[in-house]
C-alpha cells in the first residue's frame, strides 16, 4: 500500500511540474496577453492543485491536510476568477490581440463587431 501512494505522490509531484513547465513555455510563447494569460492560469491552477494535492497524500491526515485542502480551494476558486477579469480588463482597454487572431464580438447589441 506504501508503494502505490509514493507512486501517486511521485506521480502528482512530476504532473504538477510539468504543468508549471509547459505554463512558462507558453507564457515565453504565445503571442498576445490573452494566449499568455490562457497558459499561465493552466499551470497554476493545475500544477499548484497537484502539487499540493500530493504533499496532502505525503503527510497522515492533520490539521496541515487540512489547511492544504482549503488552498487548494482557495486557488481553484480565485485564479480562474483574476484571469477572467484580467481578460476582460484587457479587452476594455483594447488591448491588441495576436495579428492572426480571428474574433467576433457577439456583445454589443446583437451587432456583430469585429476587432482586430
Amino acid at each position: 500500500m506504501e508503494l502505490i501512494m509514493d507512486i501517486l505522490i511521485v506521480f502528482f509531484l512530476i504532473s504538477g511540474v510539468f504543468f508549471y513547465f509547459v505554463g512558462v513555455v507558453g507564457l515565453i510563447r504565445m503571442p498576445d496577453v490573452y494566449s499568455r494569460m490562457h497558459a499561465t492560469t493552466k499551470c497554476d491552477t493545475l500544477g499548484a492543485g497537484l502539487i499540493l494535492l500530493a504533499l496532502m497524500l505525503a503527510q497522515p491526515i492533520s490539521t496541515a491536510t487540512a489547511k492544504i485542502f482549503f488552498v487548494i480551494v482557495f486557488i481553484w476558486l480565485t485564479n480562474p476568477t483574476a484571469a477572467h477579469i484580467i481578460a476582460r480588463a484587457s479587452y476594455k482597454t483594447n488591448i491588441p490581440f495576436a495579428s492572426d487572431t480571428e474574433f467576433v464580438d457577439h456583445t454589443s447589441d446583437g451587432a456583430k463587431e469585429e476587432r482586430q
